[in-house]
């Protein structure tokens, strides 16, 4: 019987972009898999350990190249968690990536608060939003 190292590099397609594309088997969230003594292992994370060492405890693996059947190491990056997800293309990534609010008020210390689910919100937007509020309510402020 072979041992996985054969298998492995069997299950590896060079593309022109330099990912190396895993072959074998993809789970439906599109992550290579392989059995290495009888356990399912990551591709990804194999061939981490294998060309770069050992996964620092607390890190997950990111593929730089944005390809979740990739595994060449040099698209391969050991971060925290919150790194890996901010570094994606998920609504958290994108949002966190804004620097002004959907009106193009900036984000800055002076016009920005954080709301109770920790989400980022515009100072200026919410004033002008509660002074709508208050002339539909029919409540004006006195001249002085």
């Amino acid at each position: 019987m072979r041992d996985w190292a054969d298998r492995f590099l069997d299950r590896i397609l060079d593309t022109p972009a330099g990912c190396w594309q895993w072959t074998g088997y993809l789970t439906p969230n599109g992550y290579g898999r392989l059995s290495v003594g009888g356990e399912q292992q990551y591709a990804h994370r194999l061939s981490y350990e294998t060309f770069l060492g050992p996964i620092p405890p607390g890190l997950v693996i990111d593929h730089l190249c944005r390809n979740r059947g990739c595994v060449n190491p040099a698209h391969l990056d050991a971060v925290p968690q919150r790194t890996n997800v901010l570094r994606g293309e998920n609504q958290a990534a994108h949002r966190a990536r804004q620097s002004a609010c959907l009106r193009g008020h900036r984000f800055d210390l002076a016009n920005t608060y954080r709301a109770p689910n920790g989400t980022r919100k515009c100072r200026r937007c919410r004033a002008n939003q509660r002074t709508r509020a208050r002339r539909r309510q029919g409540v004006h402020c006195a001249s002085a």
